[in-house]
């Protein structure tokens, strides 16, 4: 992964790529939030460097940190016209995505009386700099972004928000914990804790960071360091490990948590249940460490899906949230959202919203059950029970409620283990996260295994409900060791009829699997230390 070469023809290029989507957008945004009279002078409005009619966009060169320079657009209310401020909130972009990324809910913002600022983030696209991944560079990118807004146009800064998709989001809470002049933050689809969104379970989440990599190869210039990361990562270094977990360490939120809470901006957090970048367990961990105002709201789908339809100007749930959370914490507005239950969930098989006090009361109701017997699988082959495609499993099924499926009963014994429950006389609420406890002997000192729950019908066809990876290095060939896994959280709902069954076997192509050639895993359940899968599970 090499930096792109920026010959002039190259400059060409993505200038014109640049502009051509831009058009798209813009096009798109004011067609969908003004009637179609409207859409010339919204179109003059992104390419004329004077005022604009209605909310106004003006695109700009912001400074940044280390003296680059940042591309960015402005939104400003109708009639701004100096005599008075008004709250302002900072875009930026996701990973890959140019500054045109929020056209549409910028325009939404400034319509309702915001300054909004949007920019490309470092190293993507026309901005200067290389890609570091939101490191110390793109917090102090933030907070430049900042100075400039409030020095060049009309910004309260009593009134400082920041948001963001992806990439967006995680440098909007990074930069939460070093700038205390930002009250509110919106973080959709972002990390809190980048080692256990993509390392989960010491695993590498192989087929999030070739996306990633490619990603940013294609928009961008990569920095050396993110270069050799992305090598040591996807090439399994161990010699690297504690490099790279350090890396990752530096650049999550978490990390920041004790200034975070400090600083006291009120954080909403959103994410999918589905998500193959960020898991949502590192989410809701995150959630309830934080001591200011605060609200996690999960629904169905993948990375950044749950916020897209939004991004193109339709009607979208997170997009609402965002606008009702700013709302009420940068100006004032009682609005109600404090006096609501402040974690709300979307189930995946159901339309609805669930509310709950806070994220220990969505999983209350843990039920275990026992994994008795001893069972020995052949690792390194593929047994059909898998977590689908990064981006695409989890969108049939946040539209057309399709997970990734099996059938249970022809997958084959020797290389997947499965445990069932009864059938069910009632529909089962699965909401929050199920945990996985066994002891495990391999006949290697490394290896992987992948953990599915699945909803299995009369037929035998088993829906994906949830599933989480689990590597180790170094454990004595022979030797039991306890193995705690939590899979990723959820909110599914059971049919009656139907059985839970929990399918463990070696290979996903979501996951790099560490399986030495003829490698065996054994799982066993010691009366003293019996193996078990606890659900949160309640009746309907």
């Amino acid at each position: 992964m090499g930096h792109p070469r920026t010959t002039p023809t190259a400059r060409t290029l993505r200038t014109t790529a640049i502009g051509t989507l831009s058009a798209a957008l813009l096009a798109g945004a004011v067609g969908v939030a003004a009637p179609a009279q409207a859409l010339p002078d919204a179109q003059r409005a992104a390419t004329d460097a004077g005022p604009a009619a209605a909310s106004g966009v003006r695109f700009h060169d912001i400074p940044g940190s280390g003296g680059i320079t940042l591309k960015g657009n402005v939104f400003t209310p109708a009639g701004a016209d100096g005599s008075r401020t008004y709250p302002v909130i900072v875009l930026p972009t996701s990973w890959a995505m140019p500054q045109i990324e929020y056209v549409a809910q910028a325009k939404k913002l400034a319509d309702s009386g915001y300054v909004v600022v949007s920019y490309t983030s470092r190293g993507f696209w026309l901005s200067g700099g290389q890609i570091e991944v939101a490191g110390p560079e793109d917090i102090a990118d933030a907070s430049a972004v900042i100075d400039w807004a409030l020095a060049h146009t009309p910004a309260d800064r009593e009134k400082v928000g920041m948001a963001g998709v992806s990439y967006g989001a995680g440098i909007s809470l990074l930069a939460a914990g070093h700038d205390k002049r930002i009250k509110a933050v919106a973080a959709l689809s972002g990390w809190a804790n980048l080692i256990d969104s993509i390392y989960g379970g010491r695993t590498q989440h192989s087929q999030a960071g070739v996306l990633l990599g490619t990603a940013g190869a294609l928009t961008g210039r990569p920095s050396a360091e993110l270069q050799q990361t992305l090598k040591d990562f996807l090439g399994s270094n161990l010699a690297k490990e504690e490099d790279m977990i350090a890396w990752g360490r530096k650049r999550s939120p978490e990390t920041y948590l004790p200034q975070i809470n400090s600083n006291g901006a009120a954080i909403m957090l959103g994410n999918a249940w589905g998500d193959t970048l960020f898991s949502p367990n590192q989410y809701a961990r995150f959630y309830e460490k934080l001591t200011g105002p605060k609200r996690l709201e999960f629904r169905p789908g993948d990375h950044a899906t749950a916020e897209a339809t939004g991004l193109l100007g339709l009607p979208n749930d997170t997009w609402t949230s965002t606008h009702r959370w700013f709302d009420h914490h940068l100006k004032g507005v009682d609005n109600g959202i404090d006096r609501e239950q402040p974690v709300q969930l979307k189930s995946r098989t159901r339309g609805g919203y669930e509310g709950y006090p806070d994220w220990k009361s969505v999983g209350a109701n843990q039920r275990k059950f026992a994994l008795d017997g001893t069972r020995t699988i052949r690792a390194n082959v593929d047994s059909g029970a898998n977590g689908g495609l990064v981006l695409l499993s989890n969108l049939l099924d946040q539209f057309v409620k399709l997970p990734p499926m099996a059938s249970v009963p022809l997958l084959p014994r020797s290389y997947a283990s499965v445990w069932q429950s009864p059938r069910y006389t009632s529909t089962q609420e699965v909401r929050g996260t199920a945990k996985f406890r066994t002891t495990l002997t391999s006949n290697k000192e490394s290896g992987t295994l992948v953990a599915y729950l699945y909803d299995v019908g009369p037929l035998g066809v088993g829906k994906l409900v949830s599933n989480a990876p689990f590597t180790f290095h170094g454990q004595p060939a022979g030797k039991p060791f306890p193995v705690d896994l939590e899979l990723h959280s959820t909110a599914y709902d059971v049919p009656a009829g139907h059985r839970l069954a929990l399918v463990v076997d070696t290979v996903d192509p979501l996951y790099i699997e560490h399986n030495p050639s003829g490698a065996q895993l054994t799982f066993s359940s010691p009366a003293s230390d019996p193996s078990y899968v606890s659900v949160p599970l309640r009746n309907k």
